[in-house]
């Protein structure tokens, strides 16, 4: 009996079953370069930079499973850990995809909330020593972000259907959420999802709701989004509304101008936020220079309330 050359078949066999699950991982990265003018009590310019790598594999089992790991690195986002997402997700076609996420990721809802603008909010506007605008305004996020995300197989062509549910955490209440996006119409995007902000803080619990649409016609894009937050009798209401308008100019350059307004039912005065971008892309990098304005920051009239600011960012894919 020839002893190594049934070890060596068995040492073939092996390895044929298990390239049956190997799968592969791949990296790719970002960086980013921006220079920032601000206005009024923020006055003053500084420069920045941002740095991400993303790392992905994953690969189809024999029982026709596909299993994907993700997980993002970027210093910036959660100094803590370094970690801004990282989930699990096992799909095919007939089960649809389970997504079981950590850090970055959110739910059902809380990934269509990006408002129509592109949150113009969220660019560093200040009010004051203390006051930060849309400090309440939020989504149905839970805190740590870890949840199931489970996308639905396809019921009908061109629709996408998600549910969620979020984990407990000692500041938060589990929650569930629902989301569906309809892509039928040449052109058009329609998305409804709806949501919990379950916070153990009774006046900070909310349903939230939020509505988007697209359309894209020729080298035109317009977009509007709106979420709300209905507190009910325990706290305040809050609604965000946003447009964009966005035109291609060539398939490197593009323009777009875009409005937010913050609504509140504790206050007369509404935060608007309004922003003009340019950008061009060459290669991996693009260019881009934006200028942002506010107005009734902190729910305040007049030049207390107003501020603005300027941005001028380069980034790179690689």
């Amino acid at each position: 009996m020839n002893i190594k050359k049934i070890g060596l078949t068995a040492l073939a066999a092996s390895l044929v079953s298990v390239s049956a699950y190997a799968g592969e991982m791949s990296v790719a990265g970002g960086a980013s370069i921006t220079v920032k003018n601000n206005s009024g009590t923020d006055g003053g310019k500084n420069i920045t930079m941002g740095n991400q790598l993303t790392f992905t594999g994953g690969g189809e089992l024999d029982n026709g499973l596909n299993v994907a790991l993700s997980f993002v690195l970027d210093h910036g986002d959660n100094v803590a850990s370094g970690f801004d997402s990282h989930s699990i997700t096992v799909s095919s076609d007939s089960l649809g995809s389970i997504t079981v996420a950590g850090d970055g990721t959110g739910n059902a809802q809380s990934a269509l909330d990006t408002t129509a603008a592109g949150d113009i909010w969220n660019n560093g506007f200040t009010h004051g020593v203390a006051a930060t605008a849309y400090v309440t305004m939020g989504s149905s996020d839970a805190a740590n972000n870890k949840s199931i995300n489970y996308t639905l197989p396809t019921i009908m062509d061109d629709l996408s259907v998600a549910v969620s549910y979020s984990g407990q955490t000692t500041a938060t209440n589990s929650t569930t959420a629902f989301g569906a996006t309809y892509t039928g119409v040449e052109g058009l995007s329609v998305s409804y999802g709806v949501g919990e902000a379950g916070s153990t803080t009774a006046t900070a619990a909310a349903d939230v709701t939020t509505m988007k649409a697209s359309y894209a016609i020729g080298s035109f894009t317009a977009a509007y989004s709106n979420t709300e937050n209905d507190r009910g009798s325990t706290g305040i209401d809050e609604e965000m509304s946003s447009w964009k308008l966005s035109y291609t100019v060539t398939d490197d350059l593009s323009i777009s101008y875009g409005e937010e307004t913050h609504e509140t039912s504790a206050q007369t005065v509404d935060e608007e936020f309004d922003a003009i971008s340019v950008s061009y892309t060459t290669g991996g990098m693009t260019i881009t220079a934006a200028q942002y304005n506010a107005e009734g920051l902190a729910n305040t009239t007049g030049s207390e309330g107003e501020a603005a600011r300027w941005k001028l960012s380069t980034s790179f894919a690689f």
